[in-house]
């Protein structure tokens, strides 16, 4: 596609990306006013659960189904079945239908992100897609700053419903422009869809989500519940590896793994949503607690790093289009990340908001060298037939990632939490602050200050030292980043110069590894 054309149909993939992105931010703000007003309190976390299960079961499929029926088709309908789960949402009489609708909402929230990135690489070579990286990064940034704004004010100044009918005017406009605009070959062959493959991938997926959500929380590591969780994800997973390698058309397919570039970026994906996407998810608290940040402001506390990581993603990708060149970009990366961990397993009660600032932006430089370079390697890893599966599959792993992070640094955060507490203020006072290590049940901004004097520094003191704790694990996990870039193979890209043919591109996929 010409840059001009691509010009017009950039800005409707790009609102279909800052969907996907905001949507969860700004329901997790206006969450207070949600309960206060459907009730059922005991089902909050669910709301969060049930769209994260809908979106993360969901991915691999819409990656699948674009390579097999055209990308706009299901690009759009994507964007349909979203904009329906938000009006649903947004109807919700009690907490059971909003879960309900949340999950469907999910579900279209899947083929957001990958259906953008999707069309984007079969519209643009990977050679020239560097160019457009820095826009993407800077959406990225405004979800993560916008979002808490956009939520504070729904929450403090219009009803909660807006909270999801705020995404129509914005789904709407990249519909009708991807619709009029977006101009994509329909593909007409007779397909086998691998339903069966489908279903044990979501079975498995969704027994590692819920591990993940309650395991440690809701239900002891040890438990039946966690026990049996475990046991569908390995049985499912297996027969899910079985159907696959027999079906004509899986939905998966596993010879990409064969791919040694495209095994790696897959890794790194891993690493960098658990170390990132794990760690930063206590960010929010340090800052409200420690720091003394509004709910709203919090989100302002993120420009260091969403700058940090727009800089390095104009310069990467500025670079990758002007020379080819792209395996230095992601041992960079990791090796700014285990700077920025480092910098950051140093937060304590006395850090000021400059020096975190600082901390942050190092992170968003690691990062910036790692988000879309990534995704890049993986769409150039395989066959354009498979572009849809690359995305799909870059996009689940760091998912998957961010949410076995989340889970295992949660477990990190509330055992030091209440260690630290238990060393100030006893036992017995640290298990109805810490909710006996159940996420800090007493905590909050709102009931700090009710707080005597001395324990609510000891609270403050405990938040910084767990948070701490928290970034000075991560290290573990982000050192294997540049290890695994180390390897990644310099293959030409698609549109260059040196960019091989097809048909030996094809026998380079089918045989690499």
């Amino acid at each position: 596609m010409s840059d001009k054309r691509l010009r017009v149909v950039l800005p409707g993939l790009l609102m279909a990306m800052l969907l996907a992105m905001l949507d969860n931010v700004i329901v997790g703000t206006a969450m207070p006013r949600i309960v206060g007003d459907l009730g059922g309190v005991d089902h909050l976390s669910w709301v969060v659960t049930a769209y994260v299960l809908g979106s993360t079961v969901s991915t691999p499929i819409w990656g699948k189904l674009g390579d097999l029926y055209g990308r706009k088709t299901v690009f759009l309908t994507s964007i349909v079945l979203f904009l329906l789960g938000s009006v649903l949402c947004g109807f919700a009489q009690d907490m059971p239908q909003l879960i309900g609708f949340r999950a469907f909402q999910g579900l279209g929230a899947g083929g957001l992100m990958v259906g953008a990135m999707a069309v984007l690489g079969e519209l643009v070579s990977p050679r020239e897609r560097g160019k457009y990286q820095g826009q993407f990064a800077a959406v990225m940034a405004v979800a993560m700053v916008g979002g808490p704004l956009v939520g504070g004010f729904i929450t403090d100044h219009a009803d909660w419903r807006w909270a999801f009918f705020v995404n129509l005017p914005l789904g709407g406009a990249a519909l009708a422009l991807l619709a009029l605009k977006l101009d994509m070959p329909k593909k007409r062959t007779e397909h086998r869809i691998d339903w069966l493959g489908a279903a044990l991938l979501s079975a498995g997926v969704t027994a590692l989500v819920l591990i993940t959500t309650w395991g440690g929380n809701q239900y002891a590591w040890g438990s039946a519940q966690i026990a049996g969780l475990a046991a569908l994800a390995v049985v499912s997973l297996a027969a899910f590896m079985v159907v696959e390698r027999r079906h004509p058309e899986p939905i998966l397919p596993l010879a990409i793994f064969r791919n040694r570039n495209f095994s790696l970026v897959a890794g790194i994906g891993f690493l960098v949503g658990f170390a990132m996407f794990g760690a930063i998810t206590f960010l929010p608290l340090y800052q409200q607690i420690v720091q003394g940040a509004s709910a709203t402001n919090s989100g302002l506390l993120l420009l260091p790093m969403m700058g940090g990581l727009l800089v390095t993603s104009l310069v990467a990708g500025q670079m990758i289009t002007k020379t080819g060149k792209y395996r230095i970009f992601p041992v960079i990366g990791g090796f700014v990340m285990i700077v920025a961990m480092v910098l950051l397993s140093r937060l304590d009660s006395d850090t000021s908001k400059t020096e975190s600032a600082i901390y942050m932006a190092v992170l968003g430089l690691g990062m910036g060298f790692l988000m879309q370079t990534s995704m890049l390697i993986a769409q150039n890893s395989v066959e354009l037939k498979d572009l849809g599966v690359a995305s799909s599959t870059s996009t689940f792993a760091r998912s998957i990632g961010g949410a076995f992070g989340v889970a295992a640094f949660g477990a990190i955060f509330n055992h030091r939490l209440h260690d630290l507490l238990a060393e100030k203020v006893g036992d017995q006072a640290a298990d109805q602050l810490a909710g006996g290590g159940g996420g800090g049940a007493s905590i909050g901004p709102a009931t700090l200050g009710q707080l005597p004097a001395g324990v609510r520094t000891a609270v403050i003191d405990a938040i910084a030292g767990a948070t701490s704790s928290v970034f000075l694990w991560a290290i573990a996990a982000t050192v294997l980043v540049p290890l695994l870039a180390i390897f990644i193979r310099e293959v030409a890209l698609r549109g260059g110069p040196e960019a091989p043919t097809e048909q030996a591109e094809s026998t380079l996929v089918a045989q690499e590894g």
